[in-house]
């Protein structure tokens, strides 16, 4: 089979599509030393079906135990052994393999990444070791309150929908989990054309291209689309009691998919609410009257939703206390446009924040994987921040009083028994 493909280059950013359908994409960064790489496939959770909840995650730790050529040891040393990094995430929507390694080890870590993903054995005797272990993970995550309280509300906001599994999967399903449903997921969602291999660095985007084309080998398939039907998202009050020395409380909303138009507004919002020591919710709950040592805010952002997510932890008996102050400083955001001043603080925060971020290469490479798997083009940064720049007052108030209304909020709280 020939490899016939197309190349965009735009500044530093480089992307080369495959004819068999892979997709390199890398951004040159030459005052460094070091690369980021990821291999990015496109399934997760959301791809998953309840019987079968956990297996995105099962499968990216069995890829580490073992190929034809490599022990589950020598992969976990591969590239410590030469000052590098080798690691997987798995998310609701993608999962990623990646390295951080020198730039003169490029050839390595291709070798390494490409091994794993493409020949990987699936050992019986592997697998249930790693079932024990992700139990225990399982486990880890009941016995933190924060933790296991945002799984249960990300799983009532999306009733009934694979955006509600929780990504380690349920004691029962990892269980029951077999060597073939996980070597089915495998063979389903590992081809060509669900894969994304990204690289931020000191990197040669041609090098990078000869390796892939040399070391890759997977199935051609068509992508595995996601059923983008309409979600069911949940709404009202849900207290769950449990044995805690705090309350713990979770409320938000469904908010805006990756491409959203209105994405920077969202953002704009999010950080003026709850990210950093400046923020309302910082201030006026934690520091002005000192009724909760953690208070934040956050966005996610899917295909075609997002939400968006408050969580606050405090004593149970300054719960109700904290909940009207909370309740307060949303009921301001929805009521009133923020002032100007305030409007350009967290502007230059939201910026900073964003640019700072970019001075690591892993943050690079992943926002370039994410750009070509949401976007299909690439935004310079400098295009990024010319269009927050642009958002007015008005069309974040605008924004505001949709997404932060009181008939789209759901709360889920841990109280004490």
């Amino acid at each position: 089979m020939g490899y016939n493909h197309k190349m965009i280059i735009t500044e530093a950013y480089q992307k080369t599509k495959l004819e068999n359908g892979l997709t390199i994409i890398t951004e040159n960064i030459p005052t460094v030393r070091s690369v980021s790489a990821g291999v990015w496939i496109k399934a997760g959770t959301r791809q998953e079906t309840k019987d079968i909840n956990g297996a995105a995650h099962f499968l990216e730790h069995m890829l580490f135990k073992g190929t034809e050529k490599r022990s589950a040891r020598t992969i976990a040393r591969s590239l410590e052994s030469i000052g590098g990094y080798l690691n997987a995430f798995t998310g609701k929507e993608q999962t990623c393999f990646y390295a951080e390694f020198l730039d003169e080890h490029l050839s390595k870590a291709i070798d390494v990444l490409s091994d794993i993903i493409c020949n990987s054995t699936f050992p019986q005797v592997e697998m249930e070791k790693e079932r024990t272990v992700i139990l225990d993970e399982i486990g880890s995550v009941e016995d933190t309150p924060d933790d296991l309280l945002q799984d249960i509300f990300t799983e009532k906001l999306y009733p009934d929908n694979s955006l509600g599994f929780p990504v380690l999967g349920s004691k029962q399903t990892v269980q029951k989990l077999t060597r073939d449903q996980i070597l089915k997921f495998y063979r389903d969602f590992y081809t060509f054309e669900n894969i994304i291999i990204a690289a931020a660095g000191n990197i040669q985007h041609e090098k990078l291209v000869e390796l892939c084309i040399k070391k890759f080998n997977l199935p051609l398939a068509s992508e595995n689309p996601v059923d983008l039907s309409p979600v069911k998202t949940g709404r009202g009050e849900f207290t769950i009691p449990r044995t805690v020395n705090q309350a713990h409380v979770c409320l938000g909303t469904v908010a805006l998919p990756y491409n959203h138009h209105q994405k920077y507004e969202l953002l704009i919002l999010n950080t003026a609410l709850g990210v950093g020591m400046g923020s309302r919710l910082f201030q006026n709950i934690r520091e002005r009257y000192g009724l909760a040592y953690s208070i934040y805010s956050y966005l996610d952002f899917f295909k075609d939703n997002g939400m968006m997510v408050i969580y606050l932890g405090t004593d149970k008996n300054k719960k109700d206390q904290a909940l009207k102050l909370l309740d307060r400083e949303i009921a301001k955001l929805r009521t009133k446009p923020i002032a100007g001043s305030e409007f350009k603080q967290v502007k230059a925060q939201l910026k900073g924040n964003i640019v700072l971020g970019l001075e690591s290469t892993m943050r690079r490479m992943s926002r370039l994987a994410k750009m070509e798997i949401y976007l299909k083009e690439y935004h310079p940064i400098n295009s990024v921040l010319e269009n927050i720049q642009k958002i007015s007052r008005d069309q974040l108030f605008e924004l505001t009083t949709g997404i932060l209304s009181k008939d789209r909020l759901l709360k889920v709280a841990f109280l004490p028994n």
